[in-house]
């Protein structure tokens, strides 16, 4: 189909048709205009995998779709750390998006993991800013690169399921910026999304899908936001209001009322028909660049495409223990001579969320099946059961595998959540395993010490009660069709393992960040641990935890040495060139996440302890040593400042530390750094320490006070007098002004 040209079509619409396509036709298409030679076109969900609902099923459901690649959640590909591997699945799942003719696949997710306990965290990449935006930007380029878009989802603050079509996050300014909004702006800035999808709850009593400053000022104005922005499907209560705050389309289609509302609102003047037409000319954007039509799907290479899935399960496998039995780590596993697999998970595998991004995947590997294409003898009990329920408590199946467990040369227990305790649209229960796990593996570590964990989870799951009892632990997440294989590649040493924790492994619920406002009641929850969110939290009030954010083991090690850092320029325009000499100083080849975090030990606000702010994954040989470089530019340095609101870099120290997690730093500098000026305008009601600090205020105030009968204050008296606003020093008369003098004061300080 050719293309046609978007500014003519507008012109030629009527109110009505304009009206019609601010809004789906049905479910998953946009509305067409046959008579101008517009197309529907779909639109379909698909984080990790393509799910087109089929529609020759009699009753679709969400596990009714065409088969497509699933590959693994969120959580296990930001767990690689490695932005080219994100490139190259988004690139498979935009090539199997177009040759199904769908015109954008919703996602990626890149809210925050605020709490572990979030029932969609599966489908969210980290609990930290940087990472999840750098891995999203690479994901959203693979795919468009195939000529389809993408919807970075959930804008924003979309940190929970409970209630969350309701739900008002309060959140202070200043944590947004940190914590809820740099993931979009690197995606936006640095990939340029096809589209955006703004979130079902409210920020501070604003609908996301209807707020002006969140859709038009900050994603528009600051971000430079070119594409259309969409509604979360059933998140619009007005129309009129969300287009005139900046939304383009709503989803899905719901009727001629909303329609009709936008036709009266722009007839009587509520709605400027120049808004409408804005949002208009996006949707035949989109429309006109995802054209000509489909691709054909017997022409895409799904064996590459489970090759690249089984590749990036292995890569985002977080190794988190590995100690020694009978003097040697326990994996990789020497062998499979008297192997013994236990848990049901190893042949009826969790390996994808529950929800709208549930994947009619192509095929599916087992890591049953996989250890026995390696070797037939491999034994195998499932010690407890999944199907009937969350705890799946049996005797017999538990003494069973016990027995076996008894002279087996080495036990891999395949542990996870059951699906029911992780989905879209609900939070989960509890932070643990199912009791009946924990129970089978205590039993199973009674008679055997070589046993080896392997998990599958969307979410962290707290293992500090029963992790000593498993030599070897291995996270696998929610892996795709392909992380049976994956995990035997593993399990095996055919692959090493390559993820690094991008969410922090917690001992108990009450450690968390947002423990004690979370879900929240009454229809709000309170942002109130701040900007102190995942290991900004652990790490600054120095909590201990299981494993910290950025740990992950592989078959070898690393040393660091030769950090350099320099600092260019100052202020706005500082930069930080950050450099450090990797070796792999193990017997084995492996891959290294060397991460960057940044201190401020002198900051005038509250910042964490250490702030990621960037990374590299580095392949080293044996005996191999790499420079490895980085440039930081001045928002690696900056805070959100309440009172200017804008970022700003405060002079003074820094410390940049280099190392493999957030609790294993390597290396240290710390460097000086000049910034920029932090004052405001001064008022009646800033403080006496404010005007002191002020270039110009501090003149003014001590020309105004010289001379006059100032009694002499101890220490105890400065420092209250310092910290109240000079209003209230007027009042009282003790510096020689007067209320009558303090407006020509503040006038004099312009």
């Amino acid at each position: 189909m050719a293309l046609f040209d978007v500014e003519h079509v507008l012109s030629q619409l009527t109110l009505e048709e304009k009206a019609s396509l601010t809004s789906g036709l049905d479910f998953w298409h946009t509305t067409g205009v046959e008579r101008l030679g517009v197309p529907a076109v779909m639109v379909t969900d698909g984080p990790h995998g393509l799910r087109k609902q089929d529609t020759t099923a009699d009753r679709p459901t969400l596990d009714s779709s065409v088969p497509a690649t699933c590959f693994p959640t969120a959580a296990a590909l930001g767990s690689s750390w490695d932005p080219e591997l994100l490139r190259r699945v988004g690139q498979a799942l935009g090539a199997e998006t177009r040759a199904h003719d769908v015109a954008v696949l919703l996602g990626p997710g890149v809210n925050m993991k605020r709490t572990p306990l979030c029932g969609r965290n599966f489908e969210y990449v980290a609990e930290d800013p940087h990472v999840a935006g750098v891995l999203a930007a690479a994901l959203v380029e693979g795919v468009q690169s195939q000529g389809v878009g993408t919807s970075l989802k959930h804008f924003a603050a979309n940190n929970q399921e409970t209630d969350r079509m309701r739900v008002s996050v309060d959140v202070d300014e200043r944590t947004l910026r940190e914590i809820y909004l740099p993931a979009f702006e690197h995606v936006v800035t640095h990939a340029r999304p096809w589209t955006v999808m703004s979130a079902y709850n409210r920020i501070n009593g604003t609908d996301a899908s209807a707020d002006p400053w969140l859709l038009t000022r900050v994603l528009r104005e600051e971000w430079g936001f070119e594409g259309l922005v969409m509604s979360d499907w059933g998140a619009v209560r007005s129309r009129v209001a969300a287009l005139a705050a900046g939304l383009d389309l709503q989803m899905p289609g719901a009727g001629s009322r909303p329609d009709d509302a936008v036709v009266a609102a722009v007839r009587d003047g509520s709605l400027d028909e120049a808004v409408l037409d804005q949002a208009v000319r996006r949707v035949l954007h989109l429309v006109a660049r995802t054209q000509p039509g489909p691709g054909d799907p017997a022409a895409l290479d799904l064996d590459a495409h489970h090759a690249l899935a089984r590749e990036a399960a292995a890569a985002g496998t977080v190794l988190l223990r590995n100690e020694p039995v009978d003097g040697a780590p326990l994996l990789p596993l020497t062998g499979t001579d008297g192997l013994l697999v236990v848990g049901e998970f190893a042949r009826t595998p969790r390996y994808q969320g529950a929800g709208s991004s549930q994947v009619t995947p192509t095929r599916l590997d087992t890591a049953l099946d996989a250890l026995r294409a390696v070797d037939p003898a491999v034994a195998f009990a499932p010690a407890f059961t999944i199907a009937g329920g969350p705890d799946g408590d049996d005797d017999a199946l538990l003494a069973e595998a016990v027995a076996a467990a008894r002279s087996a040369s080495t036990v891999v227990a395949f542990l996870g959540l059951p699906a029911p305790d992780e989905s879209e649209g609900y939070d989960r229960p509890r932070l643990g395993l199912p009791p009946a796990q924990v129970r089978a593996l205590t039993a199973i570590a009674e008679v055997n010490p070589r046993v080896v964990v392997v998990l599958a989870n969307g979410s962290a799951v707290t293992v500090s009660q029963w992790h000593h009892a498993a030599p070897a632990l291995l996270e696998t997440w929610l892996g795709g069709q392909a992380g049976g294989s994956a995990v035997v590649d593993v399990l095996l040493g055919t692959r090493a393992p390559g993820g690094r924790l991008t969410e922090t492994v917690p001992h108990c619920l009450e450690d968390t960040p947002a423990f004690g406002n979370f879900p929240g009641e009454a229809g709000h929850v309170r942002y109130g641990e701040g900007v102190l969110v995942g290991y900004r939290w652990y790490d600054t009030r120095a909590t201990d935890v299981a494993y910290p954010f950025g740990h992950g083991l592989t078959y070898t090690t690393f040393g660091y040495e030769d950090l350099r850092v320099g600092v260019h320029g100052e202020g706005a325009d500082v930069r930080v060139d950050v450099a450090v000499t990797v070796t792999n100083t193990g017997a084995r080849d492996g891959r290294e996440v060397v991460q960057v975090y940044v201190r401020d030990p002198q900051a005038a606000v509250l910042r964490p302890v250490r702030e990621l702010r960037a990374f590299a994954a580095v392949d080293l040989a044996v005996g191999e040593s790499r420079e490895v470089t980085f440039t930081l530019g001045s928002r690696a340095l900056a805070y959100w400042h309440p009172g200017l609101r804008r970022w700003a870099v405060e002079g003074g120290e820094f410390v940049v530390e280099v190392g493999a997690s957030s609790r294993d730093v390597r290396a240290s500098a710390t460097v000086d750094v000049v910034g920029e000026p932090l004052w405001g305008e001064l008022t009646a009601e800033s403080t006496v320490a404010e005007w002191r600090e002020h270039p110009v205020g501090s003149r003014v105030l001590a020309d105004a006070t010289a001379g006059a009968q100032v009694p002499e204050l101890d220490e105890t008296m400065a420092a209250m007098v310092a910290q109240m606003p000079l209003r209230v020093v007027a009042d009282f008369g003790i510096t020689g002004l007067s209320p009558d003098t303090l407006e020509a004061l503040v006038d004099a300080t312009r």
